[in-house]
């Protein structure tokens, strides 16, 4: 009988699939991520000519600087090792830090420190897996100076980014606008570039909402056209104009280049770094698309077209530099052959459209994971993929980045000081990167000596841009950082705000022997039903719920104290996601329940969260079942539990339209009505619930007690739930300075107008209570 030949269909089916999806995204990531990277041409010339572009020999300096750092910076820096430093698929400056805060003690957020950091990183494994010690990092977390400088520099790599969001937009539409105004010179009029590039900004920013997935396919037809017809026309331009331009991608020709001492071509080297505008986004746009679509997009159509489209123009300039015609000669557009001159008009105006998005998405990218770190106020978050969580869409954002922009387009109307504020900000956010990747590679990969090497290549190469950029600068262009400086004062003032706002929770916090001593002999009753008690402590009882009961005395059946934490990972898994825990005597039932959350994660209906709270502090009481006999249970007595299950050892949870006859021990799934005495400590009316809860049946395992304490459990939720949270006012102490004056003033403008916390946004109002309490810092 012959042995039956093994069946790899299947596996090759999955294998294709794979596949098929890593093109797809390499594809949409054209349209995406590529854009700003892929209309460099249009104005990195144009730029360079504002210095002046001496002798030929010099463009041939200029096109070997352009050559080697394309090499050296995308190709080598970035799709090579930076996208190797991805945090579970995220990037950006903020995973950077991110790793940092995990690998070693230099976080300065109130989740990464003491108590909250060893308790948030409770049962998480690998998630938090140190690297091996060693005196580097030792000296780096016993260093308090060094961790305040790697916070400043991941909010100033983040504001970079974000002023990108309206820079790029500006220079690339304004680029295009001015070649189609020279195509259209018949009818061109006064400041017809800036009537051009108004409208198509506007319509850019209104397509935002699509989301990613939608506009990498509108936008990717586009990309994949302008890059073939660019790298098209540069390859005619080499055969036609000058063939020995293949030279200047010698090395020998930078060595000249630098050993003139030419304080002017120096300069010119700011407008050489936008040739590499745009790769940032391919590690801060990594949460959108995978590590392998990115390589494959870019090494095989991006680069090359990029790099033959440089050489054609330059091969262009070098037979037809005339200084009287430099600003014509120095356009994209000049170097097109007359009979497509219309078509490139149109093609690059579409492009330049394109060329926006990257800086757009990871704009978007950036000020979520920031929200999520405790530096930026909360705004609304659109997820706008179910499949790829990192595709997000920020509304308020979007709307305040189309109109710096059209404010920033119409005030200039000049590319060139725009594209000196972008190569600043481009290198800038470079810099950072290349230092907190230095240390990444040291501390995390366990490599010091290529470490050193990475910070010492790389840094020297964008040292030399950055000193370009500073003298390109003039004091003029300081109103284009202005909207770079308001996002870095809000970003400080809010991290600012938020850590002095934890340090009193802190230490106004009391202890649960305070709420335990209370009882009817001190005129405190417990009243029916649960409460939800919303806190950012994750230890003692709060301030502002101390400040409720003496007001109030009065406290329900069960308390539990939730508390949504951040930790510094992009997600959590659903079997990770709740820390569960007691306070106080068993006879009190009072719990504490703490929500774990990536800055990836999405924040759920308060529905689903409350019910898979209560069921994992019933799995808590059926776990704590051999403790039956003890009178207290210490607040380090914890559990991990992930998220609602059908099945239990504490409760088992029912749909709330299952028709299946309750049993004595289910619960009725709307609220009585309650009287007006019941509704002064904010119970709810008439709510009806998604799934009701049912105890197990009966068994030999579990005890009287237990059984008793989860119908205690099962009954409060009957009788309704509210929900408590803690309002500040920020005041700051007389006698303070004036600049933490400014910032809390700041900080307490930034509370006031930004979004709601996110566990009130389903709270019907009857149900929930605010308590305020004013915090002096």
């Amino acid at each position: 009988m012959a042995t039956p030949r093994p069946d790899f269909s299947q596996d090759s089916e999955v294998h294709m699939d794979t596949w098929k999806h890593t093109l797809l995204l390499s594809f949409q990531s054209l349209g995406v991520i590529y854009g700003h990277l892929s209309i460099g041409p249009l104005y990195v010339f144009y730029t360079v000519a504002q210095h002046g572009v001496v002798s030929e020999e010099n463009l041939y300096g200029l096109m070997s600087f352009i050559f080697w750092t394309m090499t050296l910076i995308p190709l080598i820096k970035y799709v090579l090792v930076v996208l190797r430093a991805d945090d579970n698929g995220e990037g950006g400056t903020f995973a950077l830090y991110s790793l940092l805060c995990r690998h070693a003690k230099v976080g300065l957020l109130p989740n990464n420190k003491g108590d909250d950091h060893e308790l948030l990183a409770y049962e998480m494994g690998s998630f938090y897996k140190s690297s091996l010690g060693s005196k580097a990092k030792r000296a780096i977390e016993n260093n308090k100076s060094s961790h305040y400088l790697m916070l400043l520099m991941a909010l100033l790599g983040s504001c970079m980014i974000i002023g990108n969001g309206v820079l790029v937009p500006a220079i690339s539409v304004l680029s295009a606008s001015i070649n189609l105004e020279k195509s259209l010179a018949s009818i061109s009029f006064k400041y017809m570039s800036v009537s051009i590039s108004c409208p198509i900004l506007v319509g850019l920013f209104v397509l935002q909402h699509y989301g990613t997935h939608k506009i990498g396919f509108l936008f990717a037809p586009v990309m994949v056209v302008w890059l073939l017809f660019i790298s098209g026309v540069g390859v005619y331009n080499i055969f036609h104009w000058n063939t020995d331009i293949i030279r200047a991608l010698s090395p020998e020709y930078m060595y000249k280049f630098i050993k003139s001492k030419d304080i002017k071509s120096w300069r010119s080297l700011g407008g050489i770094l936008l040739c590499i505008a745009g790769s940032e986004a391919m590690f801060a746009d990594l949460g959108h698309f995978s590590k392998r679509s990115i390589k494959i997009a870019f090494g095989l159509l991006v680069y090359p077209s990029l790099i033959f489209c440089y050489m054609g123009q330059t091969a262009f300039i070098s037979k037809n530099w005339n200084p009287t015609r430099e600003a014509y000669v120095t356009h994209l557009g000049a170097s097109v052959p007359g009979k497509l001159h219309h078509f490139y008009a149109w093609l690059s105006l579409l492009a330049s459209v394109v060329g926006s998005q990257a800086t757009i998405t990871a704009t978007f990218s950036i000020i979520n994971q920031c929200q999520a770190f405790g530096c930026f106020p909360k705004v609304k978050v659109v997820r706008t993929s179910d499949k790829i969580h990192g595709q997000v869409y920020i509304p308020d954002i979007n709307w305040i980045l189309m109109v710096l922009c059209l404010i920033l387009t119409i005030a200039t109307k000049n590319v060139a000081p725009i594209g000196n504020a972008t190569g600043l900000a481009i290198i800038t956010s470079m810099l950072i990167t290349t230092c907190f990747m230095s240390l990444i590679i040291s501390l995390y990969w366990n490599r010091p000596r290529l470490s050193a090497f990475f910070l010492i290549f790389f840094g020297s190469i964008e040292v030399t841009y950055f000193l370009a950029c500073v003298l390109n600068f003039h004091w003029s262009e300081c109103l284009l950082f202005v909207p770079i400086q308001i996002t870095l004062l809000i970003m400080l003032s809010w991290h600012y705000g938020t850590m002095k706002k934890h340090e009193f929770d802190l230490h106004n916090k009391v202890s649960i022997e305070w709420l335990t001593n209370l009882g009817p002999s001190l005129g405190v009753a417990r009243v029916p039903g649960m409460g939800f008690i919303y806190t950012d402590v994750t230890s003692g009882i709060p301030a502002f719920f101390s400040h409720f009961v003496t007001n109030l005395p009065a406290f329900h059946q069960v308390l539990i104290f939730a508390s949504f934490k951040s930790v510094p990972v992009p997600y959590v898994p659903p079997s990770m996601r709740y820390i569960i825990g007691r306070l106080g005597p068993k006879d009190y039932r009072v719990y504490r329940c703490i929500v774990r959350c990536g800055y990836l994660d999405r924040i759920r209906d308060i529905d689903d969260t409350e019910d898979e709270i209560i069921c994992g502090i019933g799995e808590f009481i059926s776990m704590d079942n051999g403790n039956s006999e003890t009178l207290s249970s210490p607040e380090d007595k914890l559990i991990v539990t992930g998220s609602l299950k059908q099945e239990g050892n504490g409760c088992i949870t029912q749909d709330a339209t299952d028709s299946t006859t309750c049993s004595p021990n289910s619960v009725d799934i709307e609220y009585p009505t309650i009287n007006s005495e019941q509704l002064q400590i904010g119970q709810p009316t008439g709510r009806t619930k998604k799934v009701r809860f049912v105890l197990p049946p009966e068994s030999p395992q579990m005890t009287s007690s237990v059984r008793e304490e989860l119908q205690e459990l099962v009954d409060a939720r009957e009788h309704g739930m509210t929900y408590i949270l803690g309002h500040s006012h920020i005041s700051s102490h007389k006698g303070s300075n004036f600049l933490k004056r400014f910032t809390i003033k700041v900080y307490s403008f930034l509370v006031k107008n930004s979004q709601e916390h996110t566990v009130v946004l389903n709270i019907p109002n009857a149900a929930y209570v605010e308590v305020g309490m004013t915090y002096s810092i």
